[in-house]
């Protein structure tokens, strides 16, 4: 039987309550199109987070809220949702239907995505470490989506406005509405192509023939987001410069991979070396054929490394 409209699910479960949704339509009755609710574009959702609206005691726990207009991707997302959990990953509380409408109420991450850190839109800079750090938490995000889920997943839409990060810079992965399960007895999966421009694995582009290979491609590129702070596509620099991954790469194997370094992080030997052995990783993640990539476990082992190797050269000698 289908559950009654308004009622707050948990995956397939029971009701587990009607008055997060009553505040949830009321926050959305008031706000509604003018709204007071922060809204942030997550691939194919808008992410609603209550706790950018008027403080009230009838708020609850603060969440966020996906209000999805595409039905295969709410269904989508609430079987993947439901069936994990890992620190990386933003925690799924239940889903919402009412007059037409769909929400995916996940755990609320209040410090914004990645991508607006990298773009310094809190005033703030992201230093080295903690982009190291950021990239070992997704490493092992997707590594359990890989390996360690009852089902493997596939995220499919692996990017830095993706990464929510926690108020000490924990990141969380989120947004599956893209995301495939993986059969346990092939190979692949033959699918649509669906992803991000700038992240999409050219093989999966190609064949669509969909593996987890396709996930460590967009890591890769992640992993250059990371070092230089730029977008995958910047269409206003120069012809050479227009795809970040293929342009710092090529630095790379020139020998001037600290030519790519954001110029807000500071140089010294300890980053030199770093982004010398995530450029390393990178390429390897890069690599045009998915079966001459890492596993996403290999490349959280790596990043182990070089966050030991870095913590190292970065502590102070003592005089």
């Amino acid at each position: 039987m289908a559950p009654p409209s308004g009622t707050l699910q948990r995956g397939r479960y029971p009701a587990i309550g009607s008055s997060p949704c009553q505040r949830s339509r009321k926050q959305r009755r008031t706000s509604h199109p003018t709204s007071r609710l922060g809204r942030v574009v997550l691939g194919q959702c808008t992410r609603v987070s209550s706790a950018m609206a008027p403080s009230s005691p009838s708020n609850g726990p603060r969440r966020n809220m996906y209000d999805k207009h595409m039905g295969h991707e709410f269904r989508n997302e609430i079987e993947t949702l439901r069936c994990i959990e890992h620190l990386n990953l933003v925690r799924f509380h239940g889903f919402l239907e009412f007059g037409g409408e769909q929400l995916i109420i996940v755990e609320y991450v209040p410090n914004g995505n990645l991508r607006e850190h990298l773009e310094g839109l809190n005033g703030k800079v992201l230093e080295f470490s903690v982009r190291l750090e950021i990239a070992i938490d997704v490493a092992h995000a997707i590594t359990y989506l890989h390996t360690y889920s009852d089902q493997p997943v596939i995220h499919r839409d692996i990017k830095s406005s993706n990464i929510l990060l926690a108020n000490n810079c924990r990141a969380k992965v989120a947004d599956f509405g893209f995301a495939k399960l993986a059969p346990t007895d092939a190979t692949h999966v033959s699918t649509q192509v669906k992803g991000t421009a700038g992240y999409l694995d050219p093989e999966y582009l190609r064949t669509y023939q969909l593996t987890e290979k396709s996930d460590v491609y967009s890591f890769g590129v992640l992993l250059v987001e990371l070092v230089t702070g730029r977008r995958p596509i910047e269409p206003k620099r120069a012809i050479v410069e227009r795809v970040t991954a293929k342009w710092a790469m090529e630095k790379f194997s020139k020998g001037d991979a600290i030519l790519t370094l954001d110029p807000n992080l500071e140089v010294n030997d300890a980053t030199n070396l770093a982004i010398e052995k995530m450029y390393e990783l990178a390429l390897q993640c890069l690599a045009p054929k998915k079966r001459n990539r890492p596993s996403m476990r290999r490349c959280a082992e790596i990043l182990w490394s070089i966050r030991k190797d870095y913590r190292e050269l970065a502590q102070p000698t003592s005089s």
